[in-house]
């Protein structure tokens, strides 16, 4: 009597599992994904309390938005759990076809798209909206990667610098005249994060770097930049003004910051910020959600935020080092870029240690397009790591 263990045929797996050890959903990293979830959820509970106040007073049900968060979250597991399914090469095969939708959709955004706070940024469909600036960091991502590793060099030529920028500067220049300032910066850290990578020289980095700053200089003389965008510039550079003017600006930001300082070790309590709950700060669920964290659970709920933010991204180092090949290693740099620099935008915003850019806060703020964005960029992390024995 055989014993089946022992009559088992190469890469039938162990008893009852039929899997080999190379087989992708026998690879997934569940630390990274255990992150974001945790991430995720601490988000809801703080949408919440930044939003019921506002809508209790309203008369409206004060479940409305955290329900809608929700859903959001269902979405994005679809778009990540997608993602994930389809080999990161055949993505590649098909990046051109999806940059070239996200610049479409970003020139339709100019012409059709809502208005708000005097920038068109998205698209309203009514329950939802949809924010193609969003888009553009997981397609434009994909394209420059692939790009960069159809050339088997160990350092960027100048040519192919130049034409990496190409790549980038278009959806750049259209998320700049909606205008979307933060979300342009998030797509040019991306950019810069991969070439470094892929071996751009130093030289290069510092020459577009240069450009970038004198073209954000010819942008505000210009009239591209809007008015409301270099009140937050020079409000951040003048924070103890009085200017009339400036006030808006640095009132969210000084109660932000008020509400992190008086949250203390512990926080105040769940529910219980009277900063929070009073409304005093504007879109609290979206760009400063750090400060309903900080006002409501102290430096320790501040502390768990920013940890589990560095775990993702640890995480998402060691997929890079673990990468079989040189376009899972840029993915993951371009995602790493993205959710450093967008965290760190975000939280600083928050303290006052960065101008006010209006970007979110990964896997915690409120909001669709970003929520499903980062969730798929979490898939594209998880391909790499999945398929790394293939």
């Amino acid at each position: 009597m055989s014993i089946p263990l022992l009559t088992r045929r190469p890469g039938q797996g162990l008893g009852n599992v039929r899997r080999s050890y190379a087989d992708p959903s026998r690879n997934i990293d569940w630390i990274l994904m255990i992150a974001v979830a945790l991430q995720t959820v601490i988000g809801v509970f703080m949408v919440y309390s930044a939003t019921r106040p506002r809508l209790i007073n309203s008369g409206q049900d004060e479940f409305m938005v955290v329900q809608r968060q929700i859903v959001f979250i269902l979405f994005a597991i679809i778009a990540m759990v997608g993602v994930m399914a389809v080999d990161y090469g055949r993505l590649r095969g098909n990046a051109e076809f999806f940059y070239v939708v996200t610049q479409v959709l970003l020139v339709l955004v100019l012409v059709s798209g809502a208005v708000r706070g005097g920038a068109r940024l998205s698209f309203d469909l009514g329950v939802i909206s949809v924010q193609p600036s969003e888009i553009a960091k997981f397609t434009v991502l994909l394209l420059l990667a692939g790009f960069l590793a159809d050339d088997a060099t160990e350092v960027v030529s100048y040519e192919r610098f130049i034409q990496s920028l190409l790549i980038v500067g278009l959806p750049v220049l259209l998320v700049l005249v909606e205008p979307d300032l933060g979300s342009a910066t998030v797509l040019v850290a991306a950019a810069m994060g991969v070439l470094l990578v892929a071996g751009a020289r130093i030289k290069y980095i510092v020459l577009v770097t240069s450009l970038a700053v004198v073209s954000m200089a010819a942008a505000v003389v210009g009239g591209v930049v809007k008015d409301y965008q270099v009140r937050r510039v020079i409000a951040f550079l003048n924070q103890n003004a009085e200017t009339a003017s400036l006030q808006n600006v640095l009132r969210q930001v000084r109660f932000a910051k008020r509400a992190v300082a008086t949250g203390g070790i512990t926080g105040k309590g769940y529910l219980n910020g009277p900063l929070t709950n009073g409304q005093f700060i504007p879109v609290q669920s979206t760009d400063f959600v750090f400060s309903a964290v900080g006002e409501q659970f102290g430096l320790i709920g501040c502390g768990i935020v920013i940890t589990l933010l560095a775990i993702i991204l640890w995480r998402v180092f060691r997929i890079a080092r673990m990468a079989k090949d040189r376009l899972g290693l840029y993915l993951c740099a371009g995602v790493f870029t993205m959710v450093l620099w967008q965290s760190f935008q975000n939280i600083g915003m928050t303290l006052g240690i960065t101008p006010v850019s209006g970007v979110p806060l990964p896997f915690v703020s409120y909001g669709g397009s970003h929520t499903v964005a980062f969730a798929a960029m979490v898939g594209l992390v998880q391909n790499v790591h999945m398929r790394r024995f293939r």
